[in-house]
């Protein structure tokens, strides 16, 4: 599909890019911490549970590559999604500062923003659609 064509986009479409929307909002941006306004998600919660709560993050985040990949997302967009997810997982092992890099790169929110500008639809649009 063209990037900036939201118009050829079905049902089945919207409602695969508004679960992957939902599950990076779950990951990386759910709760605001108080005080500081820091958004976090469950990716930083995990992350403080050594080795599998990376993975777990990991195996999340591929699904959201997976789900970029039947919508029809060119390979080279997918390598991206990849290359940020590696990065996310790579500084999530890190102890300590592995955590706090998961609050700030959120791999799945910028995964999902790779999806929405390939189709030239915003966030506040999606939520709009029927």
């Amino acid at each position: 599909m063209p990037t900036g064509s939201t118009t050829y986009l079905t049902p089945a479409e919207l409602a695969r890019i508004r679960r992957a929307l939902g599950i990076a909002r779950l990951m990386d941006t759910a709760v605001r911490l108080p005080v500081i306004g820091v958004r976090i998600g469950a990716d930083s919660i995990l992350g403080l549970i050594p080795a599998v709560g990376d993975i777990a993050a990991s195996l999340i985040g591929l699904f959201i590559i997976d789900e970029a990949r039947r919508l029809g997302i060119p390979t080279h967009k997918l390598a991206r999604m990849a290359v940020n997810l590696g990065i996310d997982a790579a500084g999530g092992t890190v102890p300590l500062l592995g955590d706090i890099f998961d609050v700030y790169f959120k791999s799945h929110r910028r995964n999902v923003g790779i999806i929405l500008d390939h189709f030239g639809i915003s966030e506040d649009e999606l939520n709009r659609r029927i």
